[in-house]
């Protein structure tokens, strides 16, 4: 497979990947729906960067490095699955909350433009779909010898992706019909987010003390 047709390959699959559910898109669309537009694609920017951050890792050798150093593996299963259980706390004490008005978030734009933004940053690089879905595309699709300008190339390209796909779940999700509809499911729609999360995050916890005794 000449780099070319492989980039291909790996861009095709990158895609597929970014717009299977899981957590992210889970928390893009509660964001965009929930507070609004520009807190869902400021939300979809700090996914897309998220996603480039791993593509950087991975092509760098993070796969290599975490078979050299178990414990690095462990530790980021750890965190990862800490940070889902602190999600899932957030999102069932908040879902008895009232809604702001048209779905507003109750702060200053600013701030809550760079809240959604630094939220789903972190919740792209704890989880664990992100990691494993880039790893193992890379570990299928790369060719043998990586020439230097794929090194270059994925990472942004990866972040327009994830960014272009975000930024569209978040327009579609902003508008009213499906707006109104979410807020009059809003508490049992996050409680029942916040289970899923927190049963990933117990999951990765328990895996990662069972591989550690």
């Amino acid at each position: 497979m000449t780099p070319v047709l492989s980039l291909l390959s790996i861009l095709s699959a990158l895609t597929l990947g970014a717009i299977s559910p899981g957590p992210s898109f889970l928390f893009v669309t509660r964001t965009s729906v929930a507070l609004s537009r520009r807190d869902g694609i400021a939300a979809a920017v700090g996914m897309g960067l998220g996603a480039a951050l791993v593509c950087g890792l991975a092509l760098v050798g993070l796969r290599a490095v975490i078979s050299q150093a178990e414990w690095a593996y462990l530790t980021f299963k750890i965190l990862g699955g800490a940070y889902l259980l602190y999600l899932a706390w957030r999102l069932w004490r908040g879902a008895a909350a009232p809604s702001a008005p048209n779905g507003a978030a109750a702060v200053s734009p600013r701030s809550g433009l760079a809240r959604s933004f630094w939220l789903a940053l972190a919740t792209q690089l704890s989880n664990p779909k992100t990691l494993v879905v880039i790893g193992g595309i890379f570990a299928a699709l790369l060719p043998s010898t990586v020439p230097g300008w794929m090194y270059i190339a994925i990472p942004p390209i990866q972040f327009v992706i994830e960014t272009c796909w975000y930024a569209f779940v978040a327009v579609v999700m902003s508008s009213a019909a499906p707006r109104s509809a979410y807020l009059r499911a809003r508490a049992w729609i996050d409680r029942a987010a916040g289970c899923v999360l927190g049963g990933l995050g117990l999951r990765l916890i328990i895996e990662s003390v069972q591989e550690a005794a």
